[in-house]
């Protein structure tokens, strides 16, 4: 069977699927979901001798440290997995929800049902958790899954993906609703985004080009989910303890991921006191400041900034930081340069923090936290499918809820239109 023929294949059967999955009880599902994190840990070891196929041919590449990171299985990866699921099982099921119900002069009896959005096509590089994330998420939410992963992981997505069959199986649940992409032939890409009759929603995760890629090649809607560019503004009033930790954290803890802080924005009234301090915490975790002249007259480590670094989601020990005149420079700094993703204010003035977090458009906006929190487990929606930067009809991150989508229902006892 050639690469059309296949994706042709796997569709029709995921739209056959979904039909099935958007009937499965509650309590169904959750076994479903309970049931794949219990095999994952079972079977830790067997999946990370697949994954280690991966991680020895991304070494051969030379592919980088961040990149290797991100498609690691470690212990703890795995055990996140797990719970993941887990967590997702004990959220409450969006399916059936009723939002509201109004009677119409009439009496016709009008309402909204939440329903499953039908046949999610996932298209994502080089995290493997992603497979079980994006599983476990849309069976709760009673939709369909076809999982496009990158080559790089391929060993490790079919791992996973033979663990959630397996699940699957022992409901007496159909394979067709999981099904992960077995071939490296990168026209599965350009065939799945094609399949408009039986995909309803095309999810990409990765990195800015494979986005670009999907949205200009799709006849399906695409959710979006662009490039992080994540900045922390220290304004004048902000505590200069609390904001070196918040600093250091959303740089450092994971420098590779898309809530990762890439741009540190001081206001003049600090920088002097601030950047110093700060410069040491960086510099003893190897982070290369780039630098505004105003910050380069402060740090003589820093490495004075080109026009190209601001907006640069680096993804690595790398970071922009430039000294504001005000809180109103910052945030057009942000509106300038920011990708709507994740952007903080570390400041004790409630005003301005209001002020802030009303003005500055990005899909989480915080006040005294770090940015590593916009992840769908850290604010509370259990795992999530991706981080949506668009809109329509989402914007961060996404849980049960956003994989679902309303219908109207009508009651009547005989109305006819007059």
């Amino acid at each position: 069977m050639d690469c059309k023929d296949l994706i042709a294949d796997m569709a029709i059967r995921a739209r056959r699927a979904s039909r099935e999955v958007a009937c499965l009880s509650t309590s169904v599902k959750n076994d479903l979901l309970l049931k794949t994190a219990d095999l994952i840990v079972e079977r830790k070891a067997s999946l990370q001798q697949e994954n280690a196929k991966d991680l020895e041919a991304a070494r051969e590449k030379g592919l980088s440290d961040a990149f290797i990171d991100r498609l690691a299985l470690s212990d703890k990866v795995i055990d996140s997995m797990a719970e993941g699921l887990r967590e997702v099982a004990a959220l409450p099921d969006p399916v059936g929800e009723v939002p509201g119900m109004w009677i119409r002069p009439n009496g016709l009896q009008v309402g909204r049902v939440r329903i499953p959005l039908g046949v999610i096509g996932m298209i994502y590089e080089s995290r493997p958790n992603v497979t079980v994330d994006a599983a476990g998420l849309c069976l709760k939410a009673g939709n369909a899954i076809i999982l496009k992963g990158g080559s790089d992981a391929i060993n490790s997505n079919l791992a996973l993906a033979a663990v959630i069959q397996d699940a699957l199986a022992s409901l007496s649940v159909t394979g067709d609703a999981v099904q992960v992409v077995p071939t490296t032939d990168r026209s599965a890409v350009t065939e799945l985004l094609k399949r408009e009759e039986e995909i309803d929603l095309i999810i990409p995760r990765g990195g800015e080009g494979l986005i670009r890629f999907v949205v200009e090649h799709s006849s399906i809607p695409v959710l979006k989910h662009y490039k992080g560019v994540c900045h922390v503004y220290v304004d004048r009033y902000a505590d200069l303890d609390m904001a070196r930790e918040i600093c250091f954290n959303s740089k450092v803890q994971r420098p590779g991921v898309c809530n990762a802080m890439e741009g540190m924005l001081v206001h003049e009234a600090v920088a002097e006191k601030f950047l110093p301090v700060m410069a040491e915490a960086f510099g003893k975790a190897g982070v290369e400041i780039r630098g505004c002249p105003r910050t380069c007259s402060i740090l003589d480590n820093a490495v004075p900034a080109t026009d190209e670094d601001y907006g640069q989601e680096f993804l690595a020990l790398i970071l922009a930081v430039k000294v504001v005149g005000s809180m109103q420079e910052a945030m057009d700094y942000i509106a300038r340069y920011g990708s709507n993703h994740t952007e903080a204010i570390v400041t004790n003035d409630y005003a301005r923090s209001r002020r802030f977090m009303a003005q500055v458009d990005a899909s989480l906006v915080l006040t005294n936290a770090s940015t590593r929190f916009n992840d769908g487990g850290q604010l509370g929606l259990g795992a999530e499918i991706g981080i949506s930067t668009s809109k329509l009809h989402a914007y961060g991150p996404m849980g049960l809820e956003e994989l679902t989508t309303t219908k109207f229902i009508a009651f009547g006892n005989g109305q006819v239109r007059e």
